[in-house]
């Protein structure tokens, strides 16, 4: 997995490309820990995300509730295998997804 990071203000866009899963989930949430300072608005960018597994479903709801009392998220450009495993699990409620 390979983490981009770019920031603009108060807005902080993270783009992931590979797998998040289980080997490289805690490394995203080890850059979101040291990250989230001043942040109002995180985007993830999702264009180059092959697969998520639980593990980085895990990553997601641990930003969107850092992010609920601070700002919102948003996950763009999800491909169609990304987005049925937000659809099963029901995180496509959780979510706000462009």
């Amino acid at each position: 997995m390979k983490i981009n990071k770019r920031s603009e203000g108060s807005m902080l866009t993270i783009y992931i490309e590979g797998r998040l899963d289980t080997s490289t989930s805690p490394e995203l949430s080890k850059e979101l820990d040291s990250s989230l300072e001043g942040v109002t608005q995180l985007v993830f960018d999702f264009t180059l995300l092959e697969y998520i597994s639980s593990s980085g479903l895990r990553v997601l709801l641990a930003a969107q509730k850092a992010m609920n009392g601070k700002g919102t998220m948003i996950v763009k450009n999800v491909s169609e295998l990304v987005m049925e495993v937000f659809e099963i699990t029901g995180f496509t409620d959780i979510l706000t997804i462009e």
